[in-house]
């Protein structure tokens, strides 16, 4: 056998594996919809790193806490926007948006009702040039051989990189859960000066068609968990989502005024 037709068969073994563990999409359907019943059940959901930091910080078993990768490698099930607007400043505690978005069209709570036309959805409603309502994506992302996807919250700095990734894939026809997408990180500086950590997304490989039948159901399955979001679960602390003070742990969130970025640091 020649050395191609050796690495055409090791792909085609990968391949074979990858994600068409249909078992798996039954544990997801079955889990969201006994085990987690009456349970404030979400998924693990990963900020990107602050400064121009180039690694993502992942959940571990071990209690200790996380894990660090270069990469998130996996299939983007499902995204939708995650507009988050607070109207005071952060005093320590962890609380919910005073309006927000899961669908970029219409707010809920105050002031709520169209985004588009909303007054602190334009830029320079916030600091600088951005906007006082941060619009972030969610992406929920399924890497092989587990059953949970990730939530990868993007800021509105990355928003560019994946929109020109999306339009890449659907010139050539694919969806995003049909392919693999790698997403790592690469430093950024704005014209300001500040660094910041900037999403890219890299094609990987087309799914097999077994691979997406499995995919799609785990889709489904994800698109109805998204519809019951509600505030509560766009809350992320020390990030561009969050208020831009923290006194309860003696930090610092400043923000870029082009970017919207947030740079935590700590005083003494």
């Amino acid at each position: 056998m020649s050395i191609k037709n050796i690495e055409s068969a090791e792909n085609a073994m990968v391949v074979t594996g990858g994600f068409a563990d249909t078992e798996s999409m039954e544990i997801l359907r079955e889990a969201l919809a006994d085990d987690c019943q009456a349970m404030n059940f979400t998924f693990d959901k990963i900020s990107l790193p602050t400064g121009g930091v180039t690694v993502f910080q992942l959940p571990d078993e071990d209690e200790n806490g996380n894990s660090v990768t270069k990469d998130i490698t996996g299939v983007i099930l499902y995204n939708h926007p995650a507009f988050a607007f607070y109207s005071k400043e952060y005093t320590g505690e962890r609380v919910p948006p005073d309006c927000s978005s899961i669908d970029g069209v219409t707010g809920v709570g105050v002031p709520g009702g169209d985004c588009e036309n909303c007054p602190y959805n334009q830029y320079g409603s916030g600091e600088g040039k951005s906007k006082a309502c941060k619009n972030k994506r969610y992406l929920y992302i399924i890497r092989e051989g587990e059953i949970f996807p990730i939530i990868l919250s993007l800021p509105a700095s990355s928003l560019a990189n994946f929109i020109k990734y999306t339009k890449q894939q659907l010139s050539k026809r694919r969806r995003l859960n049909q392919v693999v997408t790698k997403v790592t990180l690469k430093k950024a500086t704005s014209s300001t000066g500040m660094l910041y950590s900037q999403a890219v997304f890299t094609f990987v490989r087309v799914l097999e068609q077994n691979e997406r039948q499995a995919i799609a159901e785990m889709t489904n399955n994800v698109k109805e968990y998204a519809t019951k979001l509600s505030s509560d679960d766009l809350i992320e602390s020390s990030d561009e989502s969050a208020p831009t003070s923290d006194t309860k742990n003696n930090a610092v969130l400043s923000i870029d005024p082009e970017t919207g970025e947030v740079f935590n640091s700590v005083e003494d």
